[in-house]
């Protein structure tokens, strides 16, 4: 089995890894890094075809969910370097992609492709859901329930002999709208896995809730505002559903935003996909994408006057309403900034939580002087969380992708001392081949030669009885030669 990562090997951004299971290569996610703005937040297929032809290399594509570091290059690889294959995914994913393609075009100002470009690379998709196997073209595949967001899949594929599981991003810890990951004990041959988080023990949920909720409650206290920059889809509406359970709860009367668009298309998103969230979701006669303090802001205005609390995105603050927003409440001390997840380097985001006083975003210049906190409330599962799924999975190899390289050195060191199976962390464009073959070579001495049909291959394991020198079928799948 062949592994070439094209993106987050040794990275978070743009994954996307290439593997070549015996004559079959599958495309694993295709995403872009939202660190650059240039042709460097694309994977580079060139590694691929030298002619440019991907139609001849891949076989198929599979995305395991929709945020853009996972799919953000689909309409890329589609519509620009030409690929017709297939591209499977869950039908949430397949709902979420072209609003979010659509809302980052907007956003960044983007024009390598066009709206009807997104919808000719959405025909291409061929959804999948969880628990259903289907085989295409000899390719065995299976999703299972991750967490992260909402249609998130970890992937197990087969083609013959050889299996392997991709996690995409999973989450082992429900939160209060998704489930946590669940997969079977596969064994596969390689485990791909995430290690966003792969050196660190988080806190325990339940304290970074309350630490949220008092860090806004303490702002809006003081007079202040409060600008919470996230995803559209996921932690959207776990905070939000937190924030409006405790302004009920606490009878405050301060006014909660929802910018308009994303966020609502996200929430509808949901209701019509309740099945792919948490038991407690799903067990609640209310539907908890009703908020009762939530309104919907239908401009980019907000009043300088009192307290408020705005749930906008980009999660990466440096365009969109986000950025508007930042840049005019960013100089006041009486203000807050709640940066709620892991922040990909490169971004405006990653300079804020970092601690930055002054930071440049295009031509402006901006004095931050609010209070920054950084919660990590990733939807990422931190080492205790990838522990416990290479143990319900019990892989041959392991191989770690999207994460910080010196992060993935630490954590490999750690895994090979609890596991027995090796241990990898490939770099963009390097491939790596691990033997996955479940075949054994059997020296054979000539004496025995004259029991077998041929000398060059069998598919059984024999025993040759030293008295009657009969052969005796075994086990299956066994090469023999004779040197």
């Amino acid at each position: 089995m062949k592994i070439l990562p094209l993106g987050a090997g040794q990275e978070v951004g743009r994954s996307c890894i290439i593997i070549t299971i015996k004559n079959k290569t599958i495309m694993l996610d295709c995403g872009v890094h939202i660190g650059y703005q240039d042709i460097r937040k694309y994977p580079d297929f060139s590694f691929l075809s030298s002619t440019g032809d991907l139609n001849k290399i891949i076989d198929c594509v599979i995305i395991s969910h929709f945020h853009l570091d996972h799919c953000g290059a689909l309409v890329y690889l589609t519509e620009i370097c030409g690929y017709n294959g297939p591209v499977f995914m869950t039908p949430p994913t397949k709902a979420v992609i072209p609003l979010l393609l659509e809302d980052y075009n907007k956003v960044m100002g983007d024009d390598t492709f066009t709206s009807q470009d997104i919808k000719n690379s959405i025909k291409k998709i061929r959804e999948i859901n969880i628990g259903e196997t289907i085989t295409y073209d000899g390719i065995e595949m299976t999703p299972y329930y991750a967490g992260h967001v909402l249609g998130a899949a970890m992937f197990y594929i087969k083609v013959d002999d050889e299996t392997l599981v991709y996690t995409g991003d999973f989450n082992m810890t429900a939160d209060k709208h998704l489930g946590s990951a669940r997969i079977d004990c596969l064994k596969p041959d390689v485990l791909i896995t995430e290690c966003t988080y792969g050196s660190t023990v988080r806190d325990c949920r339940k304290i970074k809730e309350m630490e949220f909720l008092n860090s806004v409650h303490d702002c809006v206290e003081r007079g202040g505002k409060v600008l919470i920059p996230t995803s559209a889809f996921g932690k959207a509406q776990e905070l939000s559903y937190m924030v409006d359970a405790y302004w009920s709860r606490m009878k405050i009367n301060v006014p909660i935003f929802s910018a308009a668009g994303l966020v609502e298309k996200a929430t509808n998103i949901y209701k019509m996909y309740k099945s792919y969230t948490s038991e407690f979701i799903q067990n609640k006669l209310d539907n908890p994408f009703e908020y009762k303090n939530i309104q919907v802001l239908k401009s980019n205005f907000i009043s300088d006057e009192g307290p408020v609390v705005l749930f906008s995105s980009p999660g990466v603050v440096h365009a969109g309403m986000t950025f508007s927003i930042f840049k005019k409440w960013c100089n006041d001390p009486k203000n807050m900034v709640i940066i709620p997840g892991y922040c990909v380097k490169g971004t405006v985001s990653e300079r804020i939580a970092n601690g930055a006083k002054q930071i440049r975003v295009g031509k402006d210049i901006l004095n931050i002087n609010l209070e920054v906190k950084n919660l990590g409330f990733s939807a990422h599962s931190d080492s205790v969380g990838i522990y416990k799924l290479i143990e319900q999975c019990q892989p041959k190899n392991i191989v770690l992708v999207h994460g910080e390289v010196s992060r993935m050195k630490i954590f490999k060191k750690k895994l090979s001392k609890v596991y027995k199976a090796n241990v990898y962390y490939p770099k963009n464009t390097e491939a790596i081949t691990i033997n996955s073959s479940k075949s054994l070579k059997v020296l054979v001495e000539d004496k025995y030669l004259k029991y077998f049909d041929s000398d060059y291959e069998h598919d059984f394991i024999i025993e040759v009885n030293k008295n009657t020198k009969k052969i005796k079928r075994i086990e299956e799948l066994i090469i023999f030669n004779k040197d």
